[in-house]
């Protein structure tokens, strides 16, 4: 990490495409929901790419039939890269952060390398940062994305099993 951006980077046991497709088709379903976290207040809901691809977004669905939209995809190269902007509820309208997340075939592993820059534009104040010092809030930040990709990354060892824990 350095700045306002959080960057992480982890290793997954399937091919590049595999990793892109799930992490988009299958996000309703390896995403952990954090109450540190949260785009809306409330219960979570179930996060899609609706539509997948090139100007899609990415939204939050909750039981009651609310969709959020926490952002838009801006970058579609499958099975290569893939951008979209965040925000969370409590945003102000020019306020908006910014994911990319590249797909790196390594042998017969994806490097998963996600980029979450743009908290320059939050400040340390706001809600969604719950008053931390900056080098504490991207260091939580960071640790909360890292939760998610090792989330994707058992999704998909799980699928390799057909289900069963590897």
């Amino acid at each position: 990490m350095s700045g306002s951006e959080i960057l992480i980077a982890l290793r997954i046991q399937a091919p590049a495409a595999q990793v892109f497709r799930a992490f988009v088709e299958d996000i309703g379903l390896w995403w952990q929901p954090s109450g540190l976290f949260q785009f809306t207040a409330g219960p979570p809901g179930r996060l899609a790419f609706d539509p997948p691809g090139a100007g899609g977004r990415l939204v939050e669905r909750k039981s009651d039939g609310s969709v959020f939209d926490i952002g838009h995809i801006t970058d579609w190269q499958p099975p290569a890269r893939l951008a979209f902007t965040w925000r969370q509820a409590s945003f102000s309208p020019d306020q908006t952060t910014h994911v990319t997340v590249s797909f790196e075939a390594v042998g017969d592993q994806t490097r998963v390398s996600l980029r979450h820059r743009g908290w320059d534009t939050i400040p340390i104040r706001h809600a969604a940062r719950h008053n931390f010092p900056d080098a504490v809030f991207l260091h939580r930040h960071g640790g909360f994305w890292r939760q998610q990709m090792q989330a994707l990354a058992q999704r998909l060892a799980m699928a390799d099993t057909g289900g069963r824990p590897s």
